[in-house]
């Protein structure tokens, strides 16, 4: 079986792949997607390529949960986006929102309270 491009990955994406770094795959994809739908007030961040990791975006709940994934250029997680009718942001230019901060901060008091 020939493996399909669903997501444009590799048509979007270019020549080129991060040196240390697998490819995005139609599971990273998807894995957002469920993300997105099964929680309220999702946003994208894009995060840019780097010498060791492909581009990625980062899924923001309203309540600042979050996932990361690997999505190959700005232009996929961008159709993505436009799909599901959900904002996308470059996080060079807007940074990661405060909710997911207080997530995260919210998740390491937790952890720290094991009872132990």
């Amino acid at each position: 079986m020939r493996w399909r491009d669903r997501y444009g990955l590799r048509r979007r994406r270019g020549p080129k792949v991060a040196k240390f770094d697998r490819e995005a795959t139609d599971a990273d994809i998807e894995a957002l997607i469920a993300f997105a739908r099964s929680r309220r007030g999702v946003e994208f961040y894009v995060e840019p390529e780097t010498f060791a990791t492909d581009t990625t975006a980062v899924a923001v709940a309203d309540d600042g949960e979050w996932t990361r994934r690997r999505v190959g250029s700005p232009a996929v997680i961008h159709k993505v986006a436009r799909d599901l009718a959900l904002p996308v942001y470059d996080v060079q230019l807007t940074g990661y929102p405060q909710r997911m901060r207080a997530y995260n901060e919210r998740r390491r008091r937790e952890e720290g309270n094991t009872g132990l």
